[in-house]
């Protein structure tokens, strides 16, 4: 029998965490997205990855129709302050409320507490190791059975 509290990538009744990665906007580099995706994947997450140039309402329609837990935001053109708060509205327009919102890519210093202010609970730049990525998820995604 699974315990609801373990390290592994699956939460309670076995059933894996559920991440959404995408890729907002007209940025077309997605090396980093795909090497998260793939790092939670490895560790036993249900990823799914939308690919690149995805509107707030392509992001949010994906979060639905998957049922995720976890919705990952990459963005390396600097529209994050633009398009973050575009996709958190067309969340809320679906009533997807429970889910845990992080982003990477290149966010400035001074912009994390506007993103965090949207509700993302982690902001993750260049070069940081997957591990911290895959224990924050695994930390923090919110519970299903």
């Amino acid at each position: 029998m699974n315990d609801p509290n373990t390290t592994s990538g699956s939460v309670a009744e076995g059933r894996p965490i559920r991440v959404l990665i995408a890729k907002p906007g007209l940025d077309g580099h997605d090396r980093g997205a795909k090497v998260v995706a793939r790092a939670l994947r490895d560790a036993g997450m249900e990823v799914v990855y939308t690919g690149i140039r995805q509107t707030p309402e392509m992001i949010a329609e994906a979060a639905l129709q998957e049922d995720v837990q976890v919705v990952g935001l990459s963005i390396l053109s600097g529209a994050h302050l633009g398009l973050f708060p575009r996709i958190v509205e067309e969340l809320t327009q679906r009533k997807i409320d429970d889910v845990l919102l992080f982003a990477g890519g290149i966010i400035p210093a001074e912009d994390v507490s506007q993103v965090e202010a949207l509700g993302f609970k982690g902001v993750f730049g260049p070069g940081t190791d997957t591990r911290d990525v895959i224990e924050f998820v695994r930390e923090n995604a919110p519970r299903r059975v």
